[in-house]
């Protein structure tokens, strides 16, 4: 399966640039999240040197963020690098859970392999890789149980329909969008109350 940068920058502009004033930007090496300025009219969903893997991580964090939380640059969360303490590490597993648990939904949906980024590679704190997943994999399942955030279950169903049934892009997003058609009743609150002190991964 062809997994193309164009192709994934497509789908997530064809579905949010008109609905969410969105859009997803390749980056340099650090990923991040760019409310829209003076200088830029839309906001970017920056991911990170080209990589695919990036761009559905980064587009798992905007998929999770309430209407409050995208007016903030990364959110309102601080990114601390390798080395963090085991209380900055907990924190940070709580943030991820949620995003991780998407981003293993969106490449299923494209058929791609997922893998589990508990990013603190430099520190002394010993990370339960093997927890962290299980984690991960329950939300997840609670996601395909209980449903999916409606920006998470459009971008879905867009992958699905253009990597599993070979839809072109346009019936892809026409396909991804019907579940956009009450956004803005869904989108009035964040999802989660994250405190802006936690932390979240840039992949």
């Amino acid at each position: 399966m062809n997994h193309r940068l164009d192709d994934v920058i497509a789908l997530f502009d064809g579905l949010f640039h008109d609905t969410f004033n969105t859009r997803l930007v390749r980056g340099g090496d650090e990923p991040v999240y760019l409310p829209a300025d003076a200088e830029w009219p839309w906001h970017r969903v920056v991911f990170a040197r080209g990589f695919y893997a990036s761009a559905l991580h980064e587009t798992s964090h905007w998929c999770i963020a309430g209407a409050k939380r995208r007016q903030w640059e990364d959110y309102g969360y601080w990114y601390l690098p390798d080395g963090r303490d085991s209380d900055e590490q907990q924190d940070f597993e709580a943030v991820e859970v949620a995003p991780q648990a998407l981003e293993s939904l969106f490449s299923a949906a494209c058929g791609l392999r997922f893998h589990i980024s508990v990013d603190n590679l430099g520190g002394d704190v010993e990370v339960d890789r093997h927890a962290f997943q299980a984690r991960v994999e329950e939300r997840a399942a609670r996601y395909l149980t209980d449903g999916l955030p409606r920006r998470a279950a459009a971008f879905r169903d867009a992958l699905v329909a253009f990597y599993q049934q070979g839809e072109p892009l346009t019936d892809a997003v026409a396909s991804g969008k019907r579940w956009l058609v009450e956004w803005h009743r869904a989108d009035s609150q964040d999802i989660a109350a994250i405190p802006l002190s936690a932390g979240r991964a840039r992949i």
